[in-house]
């Protein structure tokens, strides 16, 4: 059976209709016996049953979803909360959906819409190497926003999208610690075949050595496990707590892809006796809110958060109304200039 329906599992399970809705809404007046079988079926058939006729009438004109691929990187939070607020502001309901790692965005996106009927879409965080057949499939309008993408999507023009520029924000952060004299940086990166933000951090990081007169160094490139959430303080503590331990390279310089990283590089680093920036001068980006209350406050690249989401929500009521085509906005980051540097 390709797709299942409540009237399928009604069917199935020899109850009326009805029966099913109250056992899927945990309604008190149905008997356990019945609503176990029910629920078993629905298990068993993988059935996604609506939340009720009444939220999806709801949802059929006056919703938002907004898909998070990595809800652990704390970027997104304030993200989230501008998302919610602008969308409430247009009476419209704010739905958001968390996509595993492992998940195709626009398998959930294509299961949401069957769902839910959302008006549309911003697809927050995560890679885009989606083919323009896939994406079709598509029926509602939607952003891309704080994506990683491929050159092809970039340059095409069937797509929104909101962004800094990852790969000059990430050049403007090292060619910094290289005019501080720095010339042995390391890197705390993303996993190794990481085709996003990581990736375009990294070039962004081996551009400035190059330009800077200074040969890039394997050695000095730190990777996160494939499968592994990397954008976490738990990722920058445990490997730098590791390259202090093992003692195998020499380097003056932390840069880290994100602060969260970052700071957990920090806490390692002070664990193991080290002090920042005295021993080793700590980089990070994306402009957290803990990195300015850290001790020692810490250098980073500050995205304009609010700003980038109240752009996406513009962008994709603009396109719903008819207001506008599709728009593609880059937003500059801001090099702040913490106490977790110095020139050597």
């Amino acid at each position: 059976m390709d797709s299942i329906n409540i009237k399928d599992i009604a069917r199935i399970c020899g109850v009326g209709v009805s029966t099913v809705s109250r056992a899927i809404n945990n309604h008190p007046d149905i008997n356990p016996e019945t609503k176990n079988m029910i629920m078993q079926a629905i298990k068993e058939h993988n059935y996604i049953p609506n939340n009720s006729a009444r939220n999806l009438k709801r949802t059929d004109s006056k919703a938002i979803a907004v898909l998070i691929k990595g809800i652990s990187n704390p970027f997104f939070s304030k993200m989230i909360r501008v998302f919610e607020e602008e969308i409430q502001k247009k009476k419209y309901l704010f739905i958001m959906q968390r996509v595993d790692a492992s998940e195709d965005e626009v398998d959930v996106a294509l299961e949401l819409i069957k769902e839910k009927k959302p008006r549309g879409i911003v697809f927050l965080g995560g890679f885009f190497s989606h083919s323009r057949e896939k994406l079709e499939q598509l029926t509602v309008p939607f952003v891309l926003s704080t994506i990683g993408m491929t050159d092809s999507l970039e340059e095409s023009s069937s797509y929104s999208w909101v962004s800094v520029d990852d790969f000059a924000e990430s050049y403007k952060m090292t060619d910094y610690l290289c005019k501080l004299g720095h010339k042995r940086i390391l890197i705390l990166a993303a996993t190794q075949d990481d085709e996003s933000i990581g990736r375009l951090r990294l070039e962004g990081y081996k551009k400035a050595l190059v330009d800077n007169g200074i040969e890039p160094d394997e050695e000095l490139c730190v990777f996160s496990e494939v499968g592994r959430d990397c954008y976490t303080m738990d990722y920058g503590f445990m490997s730098m707590s590791r390259i202090l331990r093992e003692k195998k390279v020499d380097f003056t310089a932390v840069y880290a892809i994100s602060d969260s990283i970052a700071i957990g590089a920090c806490k390692a680093i002070t664990e193991c006796g080290g002090k920042i920036p005295e021993d080793y001068s700590v980089a990070g980006f994306d402009g957290l809110d803990i990195a300015h209350y850290y001790n020692p406050t810490l250098t980073t690249i500050r995205q304009p958060v609010e700003e980038m989401a109240e752009s996406t929500i513009k962008i994709l009521f603009d396109v719903i109304r008819g207001k506008a085509g599709h728009q593609k906005r880059v937003f500059k980051g801001e090099l702040v200039e913490g106490e977790s540097t110095r020139s050597v």
